[in-house]
């Protein structure tokens, strides 16, 4: 049975409708929120199931307030070696789901956005997966072969994570590949586009790092 876990991390999130819409999208069954990410939710009108972190973003009132309305909230330490985004994909794991979605985790501060994009790891693990997204793209690994549904002319980048990776095929891309290999350092997988509404993509060893942007020819502060 599907079961969809959506978590909102702490960082920036963008344009409100764009993310509620997202979030509708998905058909979320949880909501978890990564410590500040609740400020969010309640913004957007949701309120979370779980609360989870150290809660230096989301003050006594704000507590209060979730837990008043049924929220579960798990506090941590402040020295501890987790991120908040780390605790709340944890919990988030013991559920069993079938795909976590991850937003409010890109953008912002570069370590934690790096933090965030290992995070995928902790997914591909346990065979779970995850996805980080925002108003401008989605983040996500293939491990063995993933069918990506959009329109012709979005944005696809692949990199290979956290080290080489082969045995990859495109199909449905302007630029096709077969039994190709990626290595760390030559970074010749950006910016290939969906040449059609799918295209397909499969890796025989390692990982791939895939980053497709939703809006043809349309980036952050327009790259």
């Amino acid at each position: 049975m599907k079961k969809v876990v959506f978590i909102l991390s702490g960082g920036p999130i963008g344009d409100l409708d764009i993310i509620k819409n997202r979030f509708d999208h998905f058909d979320v069954d949880v909501l978890i929120c990564a410590d500040g990410g609740a400020r969010c939710a309640q913004r957007l009108g949701l309120l979370p199931q779980v609360i989870i972190g150290d809660m230096d973003s989301l003050d006594d009132e704000m507590q209060n307030y979730f837990e008043g309305k049924g929220s579960l909230i798990i506090r941590h330490p402040k020295d501890k070696d987790e991120t908040d985004t780390q605790l709340a994909l944890q919990y988030a794991l013991t559920m069993k789901p079938t795909e976590v979605v991850i937003c409010g985790a890109l953008g912002g501060r570069l370590d934690h956005t790096l933090a965030n994009i290992s995070l995928l790891m902790a997914g591909a693990n346990e065979d779970v997966p995850v996805k980080l997204i925002d108003e401008w793209c989605e983040l996500f690994l293939v491990t063995d072969k993933t069918t990506i549904e959009g329109e012709a002319g979005q944005t696809v980048s692949i990199f290979p994570y956290p080290e080489a990776a082969a045995g990859i095929t495109l199909e449905g891309f302007k630029y096709p590949l077969t039994e190709g290999t990626m290595k760390i350092g030559h970074p010749y997988g950006i910016s290939n586009k969906l040449a059609a509404a799918r295209g397909t993509l499969s890796v025989k060893s390692g990982y791939l790092l895939v980053i497709r942007y939703f809006k043809p020819g349309a980036f952050p502060q327009g790259e």
